[in-house]
């Protein structure tokens, strides 16, 4: 069983570990990267124990969209006019 449930916007990013994470009762830190969130993971572990956290958050914010190459959907594409 979890020991929380946690919005991802009450997470902090940590750019030393890659990932983002939330202060554990035993002093360390719940971690959960970024391409854990991509593959749909939602659980947060802490290191130095035994405790996890479960992270509410929207996959789709960390899904990888490969069907728009690159492009951004806000931004429309410069079309040539001839």
């Amino acid at each position: 069983m979890s020991y929380d449930d946690v919005e991802i916007e009450d997470m902090h990013w940590n750019e030393e570990l890659q990932a983002y994470t939330y202060p554990c009762p035993c002093g360390d830190l719940f971690q959960i990267t970024k391409e854990d969130l991509k593959l749909g993971e939602e659980i947060a572990r802490c290191p130095s124990c035994s405790l996890y956290i479960t992270v509410i958050y929207n996959a789709e914010d960390f899904a990888d969209n490969k069907s728009n190459n690159g492009l951004d959907p806000q931004k429309g594409q410069a079309v040539a006019v001839a």
